[in-house]
């Protein structure tokens, strides 16, 4: 037993460091992310529900190298991340790698912007970038 888990977390190291070398995952021309839900300037309260769209490519969980997909990330209060490396994973930069197409966030009452970025197989930014207009919403 206490092989199989080595033999498995090898497999991954190993994964993860082929995955770091790969070329970046291409998305189509004209792919785009978009927040359906809340609209740019709108006064909401928490928690707020945000959903997410896609036009161009479809949804797929983290670890699923299949064409023109990507799973969301949600950029709170940020800038975007390098779009050359893995999105990273905080308070501000929240991973959907179940596929997941909306969320309910606990925002402090203020101003904040949210922004989509879509992560390839291996949460990378897609080639070009698959990203959603930045949007800021105000909290009561």
């Amino acid at each position: 037993m206490k092989l199989a888990a080595f033999a498995i977390t090898l497999t991954a190291m190993f994964t993860t460091v082929a995955d770091a070398g790969a070329e970046p995952t291409a998305a189509p021309a004209g792919a785009q992310a978009v927040i359906l839900a809340p609209a740019d300037g709108a006064t909401v309260t928490s928690p707020v529900t945000v959903q997410f769209g896609l036009k161009g490519m479809g949804v797929a969980p983290a670890g699923t190298a299949a064409p023109n997909t990507g799973h969301h990330h949600l950029i709170i209060d940020s800038e975007l991340p390098p779009l050359d490396q893995p999105v990273p994973k905080d308070d501000r930069h929240l991973h959907f790698g179940g596929g997941q197409t909306e969320t309910v966030i606990e925002l402090a009452p203020g101003t904040h912007t949210l922004q989509l970025l879509l992560g390839d197989h291996a949460h990378v930014p897609h080639q070009p970038p698959v990203t959603s207009e930045r949007i800021t919403i105000t909290v009561q």
